[in-house]
């Protein structure tokens, strides 16, 4: 492991406040400001979701904001465990709870987003995420995860 240094301190409170951003921009439709917040290249698997996996920023952008376009959100992020893996790099674990509201349809769950990270122009953006879920109720019902 690494020595912790200034650097390290200064790229895990800017991974804080991207996925800040992720969790804001979501629940308040910024498309714009969602979109910001990943590489071009992004991978977004949200298969445990349940949800899409996309390829692509542009892609998973056009896919959220359908899926999303009449639902509220509200998503918080907890307890992150943030590895920085070099000046470019790094990756992450935050465990989840959300809430998703759509017509005739009502989700809540708890889980954790899986990412990457990378550093582009000095700023740090979520190349890969993965959710993965512990509990999910559809309408207030659990549901089988496995």
């Amino acid at each position: 492991m690494s020595p912790v240094t200034n650097n390290t301190l200064l790229d895990v409170e800017a991974i804080h406040q991207l996925k800040a951003r992720y969790f804001r921009s979501m629940d308040t439709k910024d498309w714009d400001g969602l979109s910001a917040c990943f590489t071009k290249d992004l991978e977004a698997d949200f298969r445990e979701g349940p949800g899409m996996l996309a390829h692509g920023r542009d892609n998973y952008i056009e896919q959220i904001s359908a899926i999303l376009a009449d639902a509220t959100t509200i998503h918080h992020g907890h307890t992150p465990e943030i590895v920085i893996l070099d000046e470019s790099r790094a990756r992450g674990i935050w465990a989840m709870d959300d809430i998703v509201v759509l017509p005739g349809l009502q989700l809540q769950g708890w889980g954790h987003y899986h990412e990457c990270y990378r550093k582009e122009n000095d700023v740090w953006r979520i190349a890969k995420i993965r959710l993965t879920r512990l509990r999910l109720l559809q309408n207030g019902e659990a549901q089988n995860l496995s």
